[in-house]
């Protein structure tokens, strides 16, 4: 099973190794899309966690039984295939190679598994092929 979710710290659980634990007793595959962390402030990550569903259960049984609030990655990245020219201006920028060019076709495209939501590439479309959804 597969979730992508942001994690919500309050101040006094920032210098936690959460993620560790995760990882360690509960069996999961954690992949960090983004993190903001301000010491002894808060925390905001948004991360893919992968394993088994009772594990996965468990583990989000273990953050919000610590006071992390657990929610939905709630940002996606949409292409709009019909809107796009095909510039590039975005594969330059994507930092995890979510946007690639097939160079014999000199087509663009997209692969959502990549994506990170960093919101980079929706910056850098001059034609709004690229929108952030909430």
């Amino acid at each position: 099973m597969n979730r992508k979710v942001t994690l919500v710290f309050p101040r006094e659980l920032v210098g936690e190794p959460i993620t560790y634990r995760l990882i360690k007793n509960y069996d999961l595959v954690v992949n960090i899309l983004k993190a903001k962390i301000i010491p002894y402030k808060e925390g905001k990550l948004d991360i893919e966690i992968s394993g088994e569903k009772d594990n996965l259960n468990r583990g989000i049984n273990y953050l919000t039984g610590l006071g992390v609030k657990v929610k939905p990655l709630a940002q996606q990245i949409k292409w709009d295939k019909d809107k796009c020219v095909h510039c590039t201006a975005c594969v330059a920028l994507c930092p995890v190679g979510a946007f690639e060019v097939d160079r014999k076709e000199r087509t663009v495209s997209f692969n959502e598994e990549k994506c990170i939501i960093c919101g980079i590439c929706a910056l850098s479309c001059p034609y709004k092929a690229i929108e952030i959804l909430f």
